[in-house]
């Protein structure tokens, strides 16, 4: 591991700004030295912002505003994670139904715009706690080989 920073802030969609600047400034002192595409530093600042905005308003809909979520950025040599930390209740994302295009709903398209702007997500329970990891590799990941009969 290259770098990492860690966040703790209040379950509060006013502090987003606070997460995108602390984001922004670990991007212009640690990854960008490493050639990142500005491109995908936005994917990644906007994974973050959708990642935050739901742990406020879904896992800790029923807890107070005070409750912690914590946020972890790891720069590897091939890509940059982010881990967010709630204390909510677990939800199981196969179970979401991904939004037909076209059609107009209101929420129920940030699971989906996750997995759009990352490489790879995953959400699971670690304890009392649910991480989401949100990863993004510095250049374009190959498919896994079929793994079936041939």
């Amino acid at each position: 591991m290259l770098q990492q920073d860690h966040l703790t802030v209040c379950s509060d969609l006013a502090v987003l700004t606070q997460v995108q600047t602390w984001f922004e400034q670990f991007c212009s002192r640690s990854v960008q030295r490493f050639s990142w595409p500005e491109n995908q530093l936005y994917k990644l600042n906007l994974a973050l912002a959708e990642g935050f905005t739901n742990a406020v308003r879904h896992a800790h809909q029923e807890l107070p505003p005070e409750t912690v979520i914590e946020i972890d950025l790891f720069l590897w040599e091939d890509r940059l994670e982010i881990q967010i930390w709630d204390q909510g209740k677990p939800f199981n994302p196969e179970v979401l139904e991904e939004p037909k295009l076209g059609t107009l709903r209101q929420g129920g398209y940030g699971w989906f715009l996750l997995r759009r702007l990352a490489d790879r997500v995953v959400y699971e329970r670690q304890g009392v706690k649910n991480c989401l990891l949100i990863v993004k590799y510095l250049l374009p990941q190959s498919p896994l080989p079929d793994q079936g009969p041939g």
